[in-house]
């Protein structure tokens, strides 16, 4: 585990590991006197009591001021949209587990890589990002961003050598998430690092460009992408982090300076963590991390290997498995606090076919008897939750690309993502046997 320390470090927390972080949290925080709470308290007022007008001028004040946020006096709440305890304490410790020097939550992830965006992004300016991309991000850069003028160029960045050629006067920003949904996919996040520093070097810093990574898939357990060179990490609390499928939410981690604008963005478009949420998330979804990924992990590699071997599977992609393209790559990346591999929960697989099409007509089998008869295979979107979730990215998660254009973007038509849960392997794997049966 890195010892880099922030600015709001107390250099004995250091001592303890990240898993024991995870549980605790700052041992002692300016966002709430909790020193008598065993668990963090839920606050539940939107609105604060302000003692005086004086109070209430110097909260607006002190309100996204970079002064402020660096200084150690405790912040005066004034309305939810600004800020409030549970969403401050939830933003300490996932500033301090990913690395980063700030983080801010948000309602959602799309809140999260809007917000971000929209705080480095300006009209005329260009996003280079990779062709496979979650359906949503898609629809955001496809059909919104041409409105604001902001172009969107999308590429192969798993061939690092595409980027140099690609890069122009007017690039702000490269995006990625890695490993990339649905596909699993990954990106050297250093081998980016070092083409963007290398351009940056003709660059002042207002015309700079800043490298943004979706790491929702991996978790800060199984990768930290501030810590291999990337600017920004953003991720979709609702998923691992959270991971029981209970609370929507968001968050970016990144530079301190970039605090202030972040919190004025969230305001201002009102993509504002609800505080029961971000207590849920914190209390729950944070301390009980390790754990879950840990476990999801081991049974992800044990029914990637199940797949990989029976003969109606296609392929199988998965960072754990050695046949993976990415597994070298993965090995170097995907660490967990202890420095074991951990190539996470999540797979990518297709079954046989004669044509694409029979492909993705015996998928649809496959899952249909699965959602109808599998006790531990649920057929319903999103991932990271303790149980396990299949789905068909080409017809639900991803449906926002039209089907001439999925191979295109690196997305298989018949592909089914499977995002592995806690339960007993073997449970999970009689489930995918008698499903694959049917086809």
């Amino acid at each position: 585990m890195s010892t880099t320390k922030n600015n709001n470090e107390n250099p004995e927390e250091l001592k303890y590991s990240a898993e024991t972080h995870l549980i605790y949290g700052k041992n002692i925080s300016k966002k709430w006197d909790y020193a008598h709470h065993v668990v963090s308290p839920l606050s539940s007022s939107v609105v604060f009591r302000l003692d005086t007008v004086e109070r209430g001028a110097e909260g607006f004040f002190e309100f996204a001021n970079p002064e402020a946020l660096q200084s150690e006096l405790a912040p005066i709440y004034i309305y939810d949209r600004l800020g409030e305890p549970n969403k401050e304490l939830l933003e300490e410790n996932l500033q301090f587990i990913e690395k980063g020097e700030m983080a801010v939550t948000f309602a959602s992830g799309m809140g999260a890589i809007s917000g971000v965006l929209g705080v480095l992004l300006k009209s005329g300016d260009e996003l280079i990002a990779h062709r496979t991309l979650y359906g949503c991000t898609f629809s955001l850069f496809h059909n919104w961003y041409p409105r604001l003028n902001i172009k969107y160029i999308s590429t192969d960045l798993t061939e690092t050598d595409n980027l140099p050629g690609l890069i122009t006067p007017a690039t702000r920003v490269i995006y990625f998430e890695s490993p990339v949904n649905p596909n699993l996919d990954l990106i050297d996040i250093g081998q980016i690092r070092r083409i963007v520093d290398e351009e940056n070097k003709n660059r002042d810093e207002e015309n700079r460009i800043y490298i943004v990574v979706d790491n929702t898939f991996a978790t800060p357990f199984c990768q930290r992408p501030i810590e291999l060179g990337a600017d920004f990490t953003v991720h979709s609390l609702t998923k691992g982090i959270s991971g029981f499928g209970t609370d929507m939410g968001g968050a970016v981690i990144g530079p301190k300076k970039f605090q202030n604008l972040l919190l004025l963005f969230r305001k201002d478009f009102g993509a504002v963590l609800s505080s029961k949420a971000a207590w849920t998330i914190l209390t729950y979804g944070l301390s009980t991390l390790h754990l879950r990924i840990k476990r999801q992990t081991e049974n992800a590699m044990k029914i990637a290997r199940f797949l990989s071997e029976h003969p109606k599977v296609e392929f199988v992609n998965y960072p754990g498995l050695e046949s993976c393209k990415y597994h070298a790559l993965a090995k170097k990346q995907m660490i967990d606090f202890s420095g074991n591999f951990a190539p996470g929960s999540m797979i990518f697989f297709g079954v046989k076919g004669e044509s694409v099409d029979e492909q993705k007509k015996n998928g649809g089998k496959f899952m249909n008897f699965a959602a109808q008869n599998a006790y531990t295979l649920t057929l319903a979107v999103s991932l990271g939750l303790t149980r396990t979730l299949i789905e068909h990215p080409a017809t639900m998660t991803h449906s926002v690309i039209p089907t001439e254009k999925l191979e295109r973007h690196g997305i298989h038509p018949g592909g089914i993502r499977l995002a592995v849960g806690i339960e007993d392997p073997e449970d999970l794997i009689r489930d995918l046997e008698q499903s694959l049966d049917q086809i």
